[in-house]
Parts: structure tokens; C-alpha cells; sequence
């Protein structure tokens, strides 16, 4: 017996029997050998881990964009957050990310002919874009990436706790990261939210992780008691009101948007700016596609550093 089948044995004894075990993932895109030594799942979160998209979270806004300080998220520690919460496919859930987060990504999705969703192009990049032709990843991570947000609910219950993980973390330390940028009073929390998942960050990241494992423990679906996922959706409003929308912690947001609507109208209209790797697919997608690929994949200095070269005199 190897020692993959050891713990995918290990697996059927252990795990609940809701959990989806690797030696019945329903495959690869691409079938291959399986390895001696790590299941299905773990060369999965290895090939995430080693990938470039994955490297280049460290530049890449997660709130506050280019802030003034060592202390405040990215994308990479937003992204190792989620994962410490859920421990299993989080780490590819924000590959697709743009340069200066969910702005760069409103601009995207204006101006691409396809549109322009982060989960759909972490998809891409874990599908396609990666490694000359995708990181062949299993079904399962491939469907908790896509589903981390959206209507569409991931099929397995480890992408569920991706959801809600991901929500937890950001939720909480976008609220950590407002009040460091005097940009939010803590005072100013809603008690009705505060009052019934902690005063805290820890605590209330805490209190909504015993709640998911009380009220998931022998189902085959992941919940929060309807008093705290009231409270957690609060909490959430109150910060896309006060703080995701708000002209000071964007102050930097009408000139991120030009900048990446530049870039993408720029090279679309002069393809020789494409690095080879996105020049070589061209017979394989449209311009559109490709530009877009690009610009997605640029991290916050790249980008700054692109437009200054192209368009700043003397740059």
C-alpha cells in the first residue's frame, strides 16, 4: 500500500461521512498518474501554492490601495486568512484578482466584451493560464474556486466552508484594517451584530466559527444559525455602506480605474505589447480574451509601472 492510499484510508476512517474523500474525486480535465505519496487534493493545493498567479497575490490590493504602512491586507494575506479559517481549497479562491481589487475588476468587466468576474477568472488562470495549459486541478477545487462567490452554491461541503470562510476573514480584517486607517471608528459597529458575534475581531471570528460547527455537525450542508448569519450580513452592509464604497478608503479609486481602463484600451489597440506567452495564444482566443488575461494578472506596482512607461514622459 502506498502512501497515498494510507491516508486516503485514513480518510474513510476519519472524516465525516458528508466529507468528500479524495480517492472519489470525480477527476482532472486532463487524466493523469496518480502519486505514490500525495492525494488528489494535496498536489492540488502544491500546484496552487508553486504557481506564479499565486506569488503575485503579495502586490495585489485587498481594501486600500498602495496604503502607507506594512500592517494593512493584500491579497496574498486576505487569501492565507481564508485558508487558516478553512484549511482545504482557499488557496486559489482569488487567483483571478485584478490590480487594485475589486475596482480594477468593475473596470474589467465594463470594458471586456465578455465581462469580467474574479471567481470566473481564477478559473481561467487555474484552467488555462498557468503552466502552458492550466494546472489540470480536480473537479472539486475547480468548482469551490469558481463557487466562493455567486449565486451558484459550490457542490461539495468543503467548497461551502469556503463561502463562508472567506467572508469571516475578509469581513473582519477589513474592519481591523479601516479602523488602522482611521477610516472607521470602532465605536461606530452596529450592536445589534456586535452584540451577538463578539466586541472583538478574534472573538467574533471565533463565536461564527463554533456556530458553523454546531449547527453543520452531522449534516450534509454548512449553516450559521439565522441569528448570526443576521448578524454577519449585517456587519457586512454595514461595511460595503462605510467603508468598500466610501471616498476615503477609495481616495485612490477614480485613478485606479483609469489607469487599468488605459492599459487594457491601450494594448488592445497595439497587441505587440503583449509579453510572448499572451502573444502565442492569439490563435487560440480573441484580443479581447487575451488583453484582458493580461491586465487581470498584473499586480498594483506592475501596472503603476506599465502605464508610467507607456504614458508619463521620461518614465
Amino acid at each position: 500500500m502506498t502512501i497515498r492510499e494510507q491516508y486516503e484510508e485514513l480518510e474513510a476512517q476519519k472524516l465525516s461521512p458528508f466529507a468528500t474523500l479524495s480517492k472519489k474525486s470525480l477527476g482532472r480535465l486532463k487524466p493523469e498518474e496518480q502519486c505514490d505519496i500525495r492525494t488528489s487534493f494535496q498536489r492540488d493545493r502544491d500546484r496552487i501554492i508553486y504557481s506564479k498567479s499565486f506569488r503575485r497575490l503579495k502586490h495585489k490590493t485587498q481594501v486600500f490601495i498602495s496604503p502607507e504602512g506594512d500592517h494593512y491586507r493584500t491579497r496574498l494575506t486576505h487569501t492565507l486568512e481564508v485558508t487558516q479559517i478553512a484549511r482545504t481549497i482557499a488557496l486559489g479562491h482569488d487567483l483571478g484578482h485584478t490590480p487594485f481589487g475589486h475596482t480594477g475588476e468593475s473596470v474589467l468587466n465594463k470594458v471586456c466584451s465578455h465581462g469580467f468576474k474574479h471567481n470566473d477568472q481564477s478559473l481561467r488562470v487555474v484552467d488555462v493560464l498557468e503552466k502552458d495549459g492550466g494546472l489540470n486541478l480536480t473537479f472539486e477545487v475547480r468548482d469551490g474556486i469558481k463557487n466562493h462567490t455567486g449565486n451558484e452554491a459550490p457542490s461539495t461541503l468543503e467548497g461551502q466552508i469556503i463561502r463562508f470562510a472567506d467572508r469571516i476573514a475578509y469581513i473582519n480584517h477589513d474592519i481591523e484594517d479601516a479602523i488602522r486607517g482611521n477610516i472607521l471608528d470602532e465605536a461606530l459597529l452596529p450592536r445589534e451584530c456586535t452584540n451577538v458575534l463578539g466586541y472583538t475581531s478574534s472573538s467574533r471570528i471565533n463565536s461564527m466559527i463554533v456556530n458553523i460547527i454546531e449547527n453543520s455537525t452531522g449534516k450534509n450542508i454548512i449553516s450559521m444559525s439565522p441569528e448570526f448569519q443576521q448578524a454577519k450580513d449585517g456587519l457586512r452592509d454595514f461595511m460595503f455602506k462605510n467603508v468598500y464604497d466610501d471616498f476615503e478608503a477609495k481616495k485612490d479609486k477614480k485613478r485606479a480605474k483609469m489607469l487599468v481602463e488605459t492599459l487594457y484600451l491601450h494594448i488592445k489597440d497595439n497587441p505587440d505589447l503583449l509579453p510572448d506567452e499572451y502573444k502565442n495564444m492569439l490563435s487560440s482566443y480573441d484580443i479581447d480574451r487575451i488583453v484582458c488575461d493580461y491586465v487581470a494578472g498584473m499586480t498594483d506596482p506592475y501596472a503603476i509601472k506599465k502605464f508610467s512607461i507607456l504614458f508619463i514622459p521620461g518614465a
